[in-house]
């Protein structure tokens, strides 16, 4: 009776959980091309193994799960077959969680590079009047940047004139909505003003940062006050 659960588990049994794990795993990746050959080579070696395992149990009376004399063989079979296995558990928890994954980083990365947009566009500086935009037009789409520049630099005449210092920073931000292309997010800035012979003060404008993934990097297109229609 021991033999017959040995020839059950070392001989049937733990080649075809590992043949099933390796389909699978093509399960788990939708059978791109290059698995479908590793899978071939892999199942038929496999099923050859059991063959020749079997004509050695016809005609020796003893294979692989049943032979006293070669343990070191039933470890081996259990130790690729639990390679198998765990390999499809890896591959299919990596898989799976792919899309969460991605959407943490992508929803990170699209409120870093926001709140980073939004400080630059509200700080200024009257001795290097162009050092903010710069930053905030090199996180821009190339299309947008030039007319962003230009606009930002007549809406900051009145500031130079009167040599206003601003400092913008970031009370709270949040994605408004997020997909693999294109993102929005709302950030809440806290932005103070000083002059030489005026007091200063803060204010506190809320944005919408509207941003596009390009070459696996997110870029703003536009900036809006939250309250614009």
């Amino acid at each position: 009776m021991r033999n017959v659960w040995r020839l059950l588990a070392f001989d049937i049994l733990a080649p075809l959980a590992a043949i099933a794990a390796l389909l699978m795993i093509g399960v788990v990746l939708d059978w791109p091309w290059w698995w479908v050959s590793a899978c071939s080579m892999l199942v038929l070696l496999i099923v050859e193994g059991m063959s020749i395992n079997f004509w050695l149990l016809r005609r020796d009376a003893v294979s692989v799960g049943t032979d006293n004399d070669a343990p070191g063989l039933r470890l081996a079979v259990v130790f690729l077959c639990a390679a198998a296995l765990s390999a499809t558990v890896l591959t299919g928890y990596t898989h799976w969680t792919r899309s969460d994954r991605d959407f943490t980083n992508d929803s990170r990365e699209a409120v870093q590079v926001a709140t980073a947009m939004a400080e630059a566009m509200a700080s200024f500086t009257p001795a290097a009047p162009t050092s903010s935009i710069d930053r905030a037009t090199a996180m821009m789409v190339p299309e947008q940047a030039g007319a962003f520049k230009e606009q930002y630099k007549r809406s900051s005449a009145d500031l130079v004139r009167h040599n206003i210092t601003a400092q913008a920073a970031t009370l709270a931000a949040g994605v408004e909505a997020l997909g693999p292309s294109a993102a929005s997010v709302a950030v809440i800035l806290r932005v103070t003003q000083s002059s030489p012979d005026q007091p200063g003060s803060q204010a506190a404008p809320a944005l919408r940062v509207t941003l596009t993934k390009k070459g696996g990097n997110w870029l703003v297109s536009d900036v809006t006050p939250v309250n614009s229609r």
